[in-house]
C-alpha cells in the first residue's frame, strides 16, 4: 500500500542516518545526547519502593501533585516566582514532548514561529506539522550569540511564539541577563508567547547564572518554561519533564497534552518528588560537568581542534577547519569509520544550511572514555 506521506518534506535526524555507523565501526559515541552515568542510588531505592507499593496505575493526566507540588516549590525557591501546581504545572515525557504539545496548542495555521539556529531537531518539524511557518534566526559570530536587531527585523503580525533555548544544546552558549531584557523589550506590547527550553538550568560554568524567564516578571507572565530531569539526575531514558506558565496558557498545553497521553509513568514521578528534596544533588552539577569540559580540553591540547566557548550544557563544539575542508556531515562520517569516533555535525541542528567547520562532542562521559576519544582525535 503506498502512502501519500504529509512528511514529504522532513528527513530523519542525522544521528538516525548514521547510528548504523556507530553500531558497525563500533564507535566511541560522542553524539548522542544522554549522559554516561548512573544516578543516585538512593534514586533507584525510591522508584523501587514506589514500584513495590504497587503505585502501578495511571498518574493524574497533569501529573502526580506531589511532583507538581515539588517542581513548583523549587521554581519559587530558585527564581522567586510562584506557579500553582494546581493549574501552572504539567509533568511531561521529557523536554521534546513538552515542546510538541505547546506548539500544537498555541500555534494555528499560518503562525510564524521564530526560532534560533542552530536548534535543537524537533522544533522545526513540531512547527511545520502543525501548520506553523518556521522563521529562523541564525547565532552570529564563530561562536555563537543572538543579534537582537535581527530578531526585531523577524517580528511581523503574524509572530505567535518565539522559542529560547538556554543554556543551549547545540552550541554550549547561555543567555545573560542583557539578552532576557532585550528579548522583554522587544514582545513589550505584543500577543507573542516565548517558549524557553531550559533543560540545563543546573549546568552551568565559569560562575555564569542561570537566566530563566521565571526570574523576569514581564517575561513569565506570557512565557512557558519546558525542562526535563533527565539531564539533572542522569536519568534521560526516564522521558520525563514539566511545563510551567501561567494558567491561561497552561489550560490550552493541557487540552492537547491530555488528547496525546492520558499519562505519563507514576511511580517514577513519585520518586523524583521524593528526591527533589536532595537539593545537594543538582547544586553540584556546576561544578562537576565544568570538571568534564576543562578535562577534556586538557585531553586536547596540542591538537588542531580548536573548541569554541562553552559556557553551559554538556555539549562542546570543536572547529575543524585545520584538520579538514571537507563538509561537516562527510567529515562526521569518516570519523566514525577511519577513527572509531562519533560526533555531530553543527549542520544537523541548521534548518538553513551554513557551513560552518564545526562538530558537537558529548563531553558527559567517564574520563576513561573522554581519555580514549581525544587519544583518536588528535591522531585525525
Amino acid at each position: 500500500m503506498k502512502i501519500n506521506s504529509k512528511f514529504h518534506n522532513s528527513e530523519p535526524s542525522f544521528l538516525t542516518t548514521i547510528r548504523p555507523l556507530i553500531n558497525e565501526f563500533n564507535a566511541i559515541d560522542l553524539a548522542s545526547g544522554y549522559t554516561g552515568f548512573h544516578c543516585s542510588s538512593k534514586l533507584i531505592g525510591l522508584v523501587e519502593k514506589h514500584l513495590r507499593e504497587g503505585l502501578n496505575r495511571y498518574a493524574d493526566a497533569a501529573g502526580e501533585m506531589a511532583l507538581r507540588s515539588k517542581m513548583a516549590e523549587k521554581i519559587n525557591r530558585l527564581y522567586e516566582w510562584q506557579y500553582k501546581p494546581e493549574t501552572e504545572i504539567t509533568i511531561t515525557a521529557g523536554a521534546a514532548q513538552g515542546i510538541y504539545t505547546a506548539i500544537a496548542a498555541l500555534v494555528k495555521e499560518g503562525d510564524e514561529v521564530i526560532i534560533f539556529e542552530p536548534a535543537n531537531e524537533y522544533y522545526a518539524p513540531a512547527i511545520e506539522m502543525n501548520g506553523g511557518q518556521v522563521r529562523t534566526v541564525p547565532l552570529s559570530g564563530k561562536e555563537y550569540h543572538i543579534e537582537w536587531e535581527l530578531v526585531q527585523s523577524m517580528i511581523s503580525n503574524k509572530t505567535r511564539m518565539i522559542i529560547i533555548n538556554s543554556p543551549h544544546a547545540p552550541t554550549g552558549w547561555a543567555m545573560a541577563e542583557i539578552d532576557m531584557l532585550r528579548l522583554q523589550k522587544i514582545i513589550n506590547g505584543s500577543k507573542i508567547i516565548i517558549v524557553s527550553e531550559e533543560t540545563f538550568e543546573h549546568v552551568l560554568f565559569d560562575g555564569n547564572l542561570h537566566q530563566s524567564i521565571a526570574c523576569f516578571p514581564k517575561l513569565a507572565e506570557r512565557s512557558m518554561i519546558v525542562s526535563s530531569i533527565g539531564e539533572t539526575y542522569h536519568v534521560t531514558g526516564f522521558q520525563i519533564g514539566y511545563c510551567a506558565a501561567p494558567e491561561e496558557i497552561m489550560r490550552e498545553f493541557r487540552q492537547v497534552h491530555e488528547a496525546m497521553m492520558y499519562s505519563v509513568n507514576s511511580p517514577f514521578q513519585l520518586a523524583i518528588a521524593d528526591f527533589l528534596d536532595e537539593k545537594e544533588e543538582y547544586k553540584k552539577l556546576n561544578a562537576f560537568y565544568q570538571g568534564k569540559r576543562d578535562y577534556f580540553l586538557r585531553l586536547m591540547e596540542g591538537s588542531r581542534f580548536k573548541p569554541l566557548k562553552c559556557s553551559g550544557s554538556f555539549f562542546q563544539l570543536l572547529d575543524y577547519s585545520l584538520v579538514s575542508e571537507e563538509k561537516d556531515r562527510n567529515f562526521v562520517k569518516r570519523l566514525i569509520k577511519e577513527h572509531g569516533i562519533a560526533t555531530m555535525p553543527i549542520s544537523a541542528f541548521i534548518k538553513e544550511r551554513q557551513q560552518r567547520h564545526h562538530i558537537r562532542i558529548n563531553f558527559a562521559k567517564p574520563d576513561e572514555v573522554l581519555e580514549e576519544a581525544a587519544k583518536r582525535l588528535k591522531a585525525v
